[in-house]
């Protein structure tokens, strides 16, 4: 497995033979140059992690990839003209020797006066790769025993020791930051300092930012 971070929320997964993209959204600024794409997953509608006008320019240059999103965000997509495929909890899909779990079902609590939307995570498997949890803004989903855990280090709709917690209770080999584009380096070097602190003691935290593909195979 061959990780991207493209900034932010997005991240390009190599694995099985299929290349996956994960959330291209506004602050992921390389989404545009990616090409080859087997598969793109959506888990939820907010513009951070889904880019209603660069994503029509990423189809062109993918015209082979199968476009999935959580189904509230597929109907934001599609009223911008954008088609996709729903993603449901539960329900496995297979891209090759790829397996992909939907998991999860709401976004977390920004604020008690904003509605809660829809929000599905996404767990990829291959036999004989590590496996890779990508919560979208979420800690509610349950992976499984998995190996790389992808790490929402900032939001407005979490903290830190929340953060740490998710950490715990999934308890990956590897954590992989990710959501961290409203982070400076100063505060963004603490975020990850407290990740490291208080999430499990053997979870090795690998830092992804400067966007150079990493083998985790």
């Amino acid at each position: 497995m061959r990780l991207t971070h493209l900034g932010h929320a997005c991240l390009l997964v190599e694995t099985g033979g299929q290349r996956i993209l994960i959330d291209p959204g506004v602050y992921s600024p390389g989404i545009v140059d990616v090409t080859g794409l087997d598969v793109i997953f959506v888990t939820h509608q907010h513009a951070d992690h889904v880019d209603l006008q660069r994503l029509p320019t990423v189809l062109e240059a993918n015209p082979q990839a199968r476009l999935y999103a959580e189904p509230q965000a597929a109907a934001v997509m599609a009223a911008a003209g954008i088609g996709s495929e729903h993603t449901v909890a539960g329900e496995e899909l297979s891209f090759g020797r790829v397996l992909v779990m939907p998991v999860g079902e709401k976004h977390a609590l920004i604020n008690e006066a904003l509605p809660r939307i829809g929000n599905l995570g996404v767990v990829l498997r291959v036999e004989g790769e590590p496996s890779l949890f990508h919560p979208g803004d979420a800690y509610d989903g349950e992976p499984g025993q998995i190996d790389i855990l992808a790490v929402p280090l900032n939001a407005p709709w979490t903290a830190s020791r929340d953060t740490a917690a998710f950490a715990q209770r999934i308890a990956p080999k590897v954590s992989v930051p990710i959501h961290d584009a409203l982070l400076n380096a100063v505060g963004r070097q603490l975020y990850l300092s407290q990740l490291k602190s208080f999430g499990p003691e053997s979870m090795e935290v690998r830092d992804l930012a400067d966007g150079v593909a990493v083998d985790f195979s």
